[in-house]
């Protein structure tokens, strides 16, 4: 059983005059933020502010890049390079980085979106392509990534360290999560959540953050849940 263990959600997913999420909420429950650098989501304004927010709440602030999908959110596949990745990750770590500067943090960690997470998990040359951009641009930062993923071998090969992620509001088959296509059924109620955490508290699991993602419906109630868990069991809640 840990003796202390991060909250992280995504947010700062934003653009334009559409607004999304429950960022101002999640802020004071949370204790990493996972912000969207415009490629998938966000804008140079919600970057800012989003910025602000965490720094405001003492809430960490990670890079949350993406592949060069609005339509789909950057939740589709797309065939890239593992250059192709080290490209992009150094582009929208740079970004995000600015604004964090600005507002007198430091840049914690960083952690791929949706599709790209995916296919980072399994890939060793995008995952290499994204440890390498961010090793470059920031040494020693924190990488947070599915245990065992080939984006964890890729963060230590780059003397990267690793958090390692579990995902609170996705369900998981096999021991394996299933991130996209899954039904509100399989994520359950606030209380379901807090269970499935606890369950992989139980197993052992070299984990050291979970998420909740703003987009899922309950995501307060879920966070809110978690939280009350884990305090309940005496693991404190802080960031890695």
């Amino acid at each position: 059983m840990p003796e202390r263990l991060d909250l992280n959600a995504d947010l700062g997913e934003s653009y334009g005059w559409y607004r999304f999420g429950v960022d101002t909420e999640l802020m004071g429950l949370i204790t990493s933020a996972n912000v969207a650098c415009g490629f998938h989501a966000g804008d140079s304004r919600t970057m800012r502010t989003t910025v602000e927010l965490a720094v405001d709440n003492g809430v960490r602030v990670g890079a949350h890049m993406g592949l060069p999908d609005r339509l789909g959110f950057g939740r589709r596949e797309i065939e890239i390079s593992g250059q192709d990745a080290y490209d992009y990750s150094l582009h929208q770590i740079g970004a995000l980085d600015a604004f964090v500067r600005r507002s007198g943090a430091t840049l914690q960690h960083i952690k791929p979106h949706g599709a790209l997470y995916m296919m980072a998990s399994r890939d060793p040359e995008i995952a290499d392509g994204i440890a390498r951009a961010a090793a470059e641009h920031h040494p020693g930062i924190a990488v947070y990534a599915l245990p065992g993923s080939a984006l964890v071998k890729a963060a230590d090969s780059h003397g990267l360290p690793v958090v390692g992620e579990f995902f609170a509001d996705r369900p998981y088959v096999e021991g394996q999560v299933v991130m996209f296509g899954w039904t509100l059924e399989q994520v359950g109620p606030p209380e379901q959540v807090a269970a499935r955490v606890a369950t992989m508290l139980d197993s052992g699991a070299d984990v050291g953050t979970v998420c909740v993602h703003t987009d899922t419906p309950d995501a307060v109630a879920m966070v809110s849940a978690v939280r009350a868990m884990l305090v309940a069991r005496g693991i404190e809640v802080t960031p890695p």
